[in-house]
């Protein structure tokens, strides 16, 4: 099929209707016009000229509908057979499940679509929770709307008894809002960070956890699946371990040379290539931001360019102590 018009050759687009709507005004329309719209051609509603293969004539409307009925008609009194076919022969079968045969629980898996919906998935979760609350928010500063939004929610939460436990990236130490948003609530809550972490994610009771499935976090994924949900949640604690503590007490970041664990962290992406754009998106900051951390590290080890900084970073054996750092 041409023209990019992918569907069915039964369904009839808006392209073939309008092709179709102008035969009828004109009398006739060259065949190659039909090429990127077959529709028109498999519901007859263009039918070649006998005389002159390079025409197509329309069929009259009053004529092609009531044909077009029947044949759907037709269509569906056949799938019903087939599904009344389907149900007889699985009859027998549905008594013969055993404990071998696996199944899926549509309820383990559910798309969330919108910001609210999903918001108001995490709260229902949240609001039933006995135990813990595990997160990951990435991307540094985190905005107050969001924040507020979330206050309610994490205090009565904290206040029911359970555990909180969060994981950012190290920008958001720098973050007073951020700070001062855990500083209100009363209650078993830690928050540590790390330079890089995966996507957004949300683990209540280690039963139900939530993940972006889109780029936009538009859209969710609401997964109740054990084995999942434990995979998540096992991820969660090793990158805990690993972290740095924010709060309650903050763990001081050790600067090493002259070199901030920050700067540790973007010379290691610039060992590898990365682009300015990228180190910053990785690392939760502007790319202004980043580029100042770079000018800071060229100049600390004494770097001309571009090139000899990584050359320098190799050397200077920085790299070594960053897993110390944290």
């Amino acid at each position: 099929m041409t023209g990019g018009h992918r569907h069915d050759t039964e369904e009839l687009c808006e392209t073939g209707l309008s092709l179709y709507a102008r035969a009828l005004r004109e009398g006739r329309v060259a065949a190659h016009e039909a090429d990127a719209t077959p529709c028109l051609i498999n519901s007859g509603l263009l039918q070649p000229d006998l005389d002159d293969q390079d025409w197509l004539h329309p069929l009259a409307p009053a004529v092609a509908l009531p044909r077009l009925l029947r044949e759907s008609a037709e269509d569906v009194a056949r799938r019903r057979r087939h599904e009344a076919h389907l149900a007889d022969a699985f009859e027998p079968l549905m008594a013969l499940a055993t404990p071998h045969s696996t199944a899926t629980d549509p309820s383990t898996f559910t798309l969330l679509a919108g910001l609210d919906p999903i918001n108001k998935a995490i709260s229902r979760a949240t609001e039933s929770a006995t135990a813990e609350l595990l997160t990951i928010q990435p991307g540094g500063r985190r905005p107050a709307e969001a924040l507020a939004a979330a206050f309610p929610r994490e205090s009565d939460l904290l206040t029911r008894g359970c555990r909180m436990r969060t994981l950012y990236q190290h920008t958001t130490r720098y973050d007073p809002a951020v700070l001062g948003h855990y500083e209100r609530l009363d209650g078993d809550v830690e928050v540590r960070t790390l330079h890089e972490v995966p996507e957004r994610l949300v683990v209540v009771d280690r039963s139900v956890a939530f993940v972006p499935a889109s780029k936009d976090r538009k859209l969710a994924l609401e997964i109740r699946h054990p084995a999942l949900v434990e995979y998540f949640a096992t991820t969660f604690d090793r990158l805990w371990q690993l972290a740095t503590p924010m709060y309650p007490q903050a763990a001081p970041q050790p600067t090493a040379n002259g070199i901030t664990p920050r700067q540790q962290a973007i010379a290691a992406l610039l060992i590898e290539g990365h682009t300015d754009a990228t180190i910053a998106d990785r690392l939760g900051m502007n790319i202004r931001t980043a580029r100042v951390h770079i000018a800071k590290l060229a100049t600390t080890l004494g770097s001309e360019s571009r090139a000899q900084l990584g050359y320098l970073i190799a050397e200077s054996g920085i790299l070594k102590r960053e897993g110390t750092a944290q």
